[in-house]
């Protein structure tokens, strides 16, 4: 059995997010899958980096699958293509070691939150950032950027409904990139809890918008009650964009 290893970009708004569900629901997961059995003539069992919500994006998505399926790497790329829709598409294929794992083994993820900030939304970027039209203070949001940095307990923007055994995370970086009318919210950390990306964001905005001082945000952090963080802002202004072994 050979362990392929392959790259995934994919606009997941037609999708109730990566993980197959009961009901028949179209998700990524299930799509890949189906796709897969299809090239190689036996069931497959996808194992993904993430498990994006539904509505969340994707440009460095990472799987593996088992397969005794002998088309060579380069040709692997071609063949999933010419099979998925249009807004799946695979990047890269390889021959991992056989333990290799798309979960297990990242030692990161970087994520990315696209914000348009204008007084009017925008028919091209709505399915892919989240429309706020107030001005915004980003030299606030970025001193309380700050107090999200390093390893926290982060049970104050962990979303009820969450598995995880430990709400510890380290964010190795979170960066704050203010192109007018654009804002991207870039942060990497070694795994996250449930909607993590989505309530920070929704708790620095708060800041920007002067609802919020930056130094709540270390009190948050601090405190760990989530009633007292920002909102969850939506899903589509929300991207992975690697995956780092």
């Amino acid at each position: 059995m050979r362990n392929i290893k392959v790259t995934i970009e994919y606009d997941g708004t037609n999708y109730h997010g990566f993980q197959r569900q009961a009901g028949g629901v179209p998700t990524i997961q299930q799509v890949l899958e189906d796709t897969l059995a299809q090239l190689t003539k036996h069931q497959v069992n996808v194992i993904g980096a993430g498990r994006t919500d539904a509505g969340v994006h994707a440009k460095g998505q990472v799987i593996n699958f088992m397969t005794d399926c002998r088309i060579p790497e380069d040709r692997i790329v071609l063949a999933m293509n010419s099979l998925l829709p249009d807004d799946i598409v695979a990047q890269k294929a390889e021959e991992a070691d056989p333990s290799f794992h798309a979960q297990f083994d990242a030692r990161s993820k970087i994520y990315r939150y696209h914000v348009f900030n204008f007084r009017v939304p925008s028919a091209f970027h709505r399915l892919y950032s989240y429309h706020v039209p107030q001005e915004l203070d980003i030299d606030k949001m970025r001193e309380a950027a700050g107090y999200i940095t390093g390893r926290h307990d982060f049970s104050a923007f962990r979303a009820a409904g969450s598995n995880a055994k430990t709400s510890v995370r380290n964010v190795y970086r979170l960066d704050i990139e203010h192109v007018p009318p654009h804002i991207y919210l870039t942060i990497e950390a070694d795994g996250f809890l449930y909607n993590m990306v989505r309530i920070i964001t929704g708790t620095l905005l708060y800041v920007g918008k002067g609802k919020l001082a930056p130094r709540n945000v270390r009190e948050f952090v601090e405190a760990g009650r989530r009633e007292e963080a920002g909102p969850t802002v939506p899903p589509q202004g929300l991207c992975l964009m690697e995956v780092k072994y």
